[in-house]
């Protein structure tokens, strides 16, 4: 199953000027009204599942090979697990666990308390995978990410991040999540690759520095409102240096589950095991991202009808 809209589902790559300040834009409607309902999570959680979708979506984007960016955040919270991944395509999911349900926190700090932020990139079968693990610091999941990119990668990051529900004239209230993100990338040619950070010339560093400062002041309802446009959003914010976009690639909710690869699962188990599993007179098993439930005979045999 899977959910979008042309117009509100995608990322937009865009450039400052002729710098090397390079960013992405998040738009997501039916998608993310998609994976959050799905879970009727309670508002806070559901926040911080859009916060970790919008995030991977934009991380997800550079990826210059067919692969996956799966990112994980593992705490010992009330929310000890958010996971959100991204495929190469613009497929997304996620998840989230929760000791309890009732009376959350709001905000990642309070939801995922001590703990680590782990982003593997799957490149997929007989290719290396490569994960980058960091402590969660800061109090929102934009700031954790920039921390992450500070710690692992070296690279000068900035990130904003909005999710919440909107009921436009008409139509029915749903989940929409947005954001935005920069780094200072040299471009291709360029000699470095890592520890961007700490070889910024003084030119180099006023440019970031004024790039950020712009970002930093959007606000979540200009992430959010779908009555403006992510180019009107740039212009805003880049007007006066100058800002380029490059096309839009489209993003939609959807899930790698399916009934063969759940039927191999339970293949590994014994009749007693399998027999363990049973309620009423079948297995079903719910897939923890889409929530689509397979059903099973005792003895393990899809049933399809």
């Amino acid at each position: 199953m899977s959910q979008t809209s042309p117009q509100n589902d995608f990322i937009l790559p865009f450039q400052i000027a002729d710098t090397a300040v390079r960013g992405r834009m998040v738009r997501l409607s039916g998608s993310i009204d998609q994976i959050l309902n799905a879970h009727e999570f309670p508002d806070h959680l559901s926040e911080l599942v859009g916060e970790a979708t919008a995030l991977v979506a934009m991380m997800g984007a550079a990826l210059k090979f067919e692969g996956k960016l799966i990112f994980q955040a593992q705490g010992d919270g009330p929310a000890s697990l958010v996971v959100a991944d991204y495929s190469a395509g613009g497929a997304l999911r996620a998840t989230a666990k929760a000791d309890r349900l009732d009376d959350l926190p709001k905000g990642a700090a309070a939801l995922l308390g001590k703990g680590s932020i782990v982003m593997t990139i799957d490149q997929g079968a007989d290719m290396e995978r490569y994960q980058g693990v960091t402590a969660i610091e800061g109090e929102t999941l934009a700031e954790t990410a920039v921390s992450y990119f500070a710690q692992s990668e070296q690279i000068p990051t900035v990130i904003k991040l909005a999710v919440g529900r909107i009921q436009a004239p008409g139509e029915k209230e749903q989940w929409r999540a947005g954001g935005i993100m920069a780094q200072f990338v040299p471009g291709e040619g360029g000699t470095r690759e890592r520890g961007e950070a700490s070889l910024l010339s003084s030119d180099d560093q006023e440019i970031w520095d004024r790039s950020r400062a712009f970002i930093e002041t959007t606000q979540a309802d200009e992430l959010l409102d779908p009555s403006i446009t992510a180019e009107t959003l740039l212009y805003r914010l880049f007007h006066e240096d100058g800002v380029r976009t490059f096309d839009s690639m489209p993003l939609r909710a959807e899930c790698s589950c399916e009934m063969e690869k759940v039927s191999a699962v339970l293949a590994r188990y014994s009749k007693e095991e399998l027999s363990d599993m049973v309620e009423g007179d079948a297995i079903n098993v719910a897939c923890e991202f889409c929530r689509q439930t397979y059903r099973f005979t005792p003895e393990g045999t899809p049933i399809t009808s």
